[in-house]
């Protein structure tokens, strides 16, 4: 029998990899023979570059560049054939900053424009940005200025690109943007669809988690607003109306706006590219899962995208999920064949959590006792 493990991580207690190699050895204890391929599954946040990096020719590029504060740091980035892979967490991540330098006023996604410019400089013109796990807030102007474009306050002098300066922005001049990034087509890893502004927009939603108070987030919805108002003037394009625009403190509608991108299923992008479906055609079971099964899980993540393609491909999936909540039932219309559960009657949320290593092995190992029955 012929397996593959796809299972994205269960945040706080197991990675995508460590399931991976829990299920190999359950596998090669309960069925003699048995052989198995693993997918590392990220969908543009915590992991995403680990997964690409795993997949057979992929190479990985480390670069000097800024960290949200403009401290030099080592980043990484993946290749694969002729693609570029970026993760914005290398270089304008959260976790890079220590909790008293959070603060969106300050921070800056300058170093993910250098990841991008040494992509391009290096001859790469089809890249993909997982913006996931940003600390910034300042709607790209960071990363748009690493590759050229001047963002001008009322002097016509130039921004230092931050949060805090979304609000002098007058006027944007696009016309030194580097050739190659006018050559090279950009794809965007993004589940969300928050708007550039409003309740439901960058600022609100994100800048709480980034260290910003109501104060800041109120100054930085005003800079947004202001960004917005000088695009349309400058450019004709509503950065408000883009879908996803939002992501990642508004960088989503700078790269829309700024170098054409276009916004993608994080699952699906990486599905696409490491060749999943060529990999599950023979396949006699995928084993996937997460930390929570619910609807959002079933629409447009991780859990949907793997199970469609086994769907379609008619091969059964079987998941193993931290808990299950509103909705998990749907599941079952997507063709998976049965849903083992850390939490149960016997196994309260806490120890699931705290010996989630043990309780995944047990459910792993019945699992294919279950298979190796039927």
């Amino acid at each position: 029998m012929n397996f593959i493990f796809a299972s994205d991580s269960f945040k706080g207690s197991l990675s995508s990899e460590k399931t991976g190699k829990i299920l190999g050895e359950c596998l090669k204890n309960e069925i003699q023979g048995a052989t198995f391929s693993q997918f590392l599954i990220a969908d543009g946040g915590e992991g995403t570059l680990e997964a690409f990096l795993t997949h057979e020719g992929a190479k990985e590029i480390c670069v000097t560049v800024s960290n949200p504060v403009f401290e030099k740091i080592n980043a990484r980035y993946c290749t694969l054939g002729d693609k570029a892979i970026i993760a914005l967490s290398e270089s304008s991540g959260l976790t890079l900053i220590e909790k008293e330098k959070r603060n969106p006023l300050y921070t800056t996604t300058y170093g993910t424009g250098e990841l991008v410019l040494d992509a391009l400089n290096r001859g790469y013109r089809d890249i993909t940005l997982a913006i996931g796990g940003s600390a910034t807030n300042d709607g790209g102007i960071g990363a748009m200025q690493a590759l050229g474009i001047k963002f001008l306050d009322e002097n016509g002098d130039e921004l230092l690109p931050i949060g805090k300066n979304l609000e002098k922005i007058r006027k944007i001049d696009t016309s030194s943007l580097v050739f190659s990034a006018k050559e090279a087509k950009f794809s965007v890893m993004c589940d969300v669809t928050n708007t550039l502004l409003g309740k439901n927009g960058a600022t609100h939603v994100y800048g709480p988690q980034k260290g910003a108070t109501p104060e800041i987030v109120s100054r930085l919805e005003s800079g947004m607003e202001n960004y917005a108002r000088v695009i349309y003037e400058s450019l004709g394009i509503d950065a408000d109306k883009i879908v996803g625009g939002g992501a990642a403190g508004g960088i989503g509608a700078a790269l829309s706006v700024f170098l054409g991108a276009k916004m993608s299923s994080g699952i699906d992008t990486l599905l696409n590219i490491v060749n999943f479906d060529e990999a599950i055609k023979g396949a006699d079971a995928v084993i996937s899962g997460e930390g929570r099964l619910d609807s959002q899980s079933l629409s447009g993540k991780v859990i949907y995208g793997i199970a469609k393609r086994c769907q379609n491909a008619g091969v059964p999936l079987y998941l193993i999920v931290g808990g299950l909540g509103d909705g998990w039932e749907k599941a079952y219309t997507l063709g998976v064949k049965k849903i083992y559960t850390l939490v149960n009657e016997e196994t309260s949320l806490d120890e699931a959590i705290s010996n989630a290593e043990c309780v995944y092995r047990e459910r792993a190992t019945q699992l294919f006792q279950d298979i190796k029955r039927a």
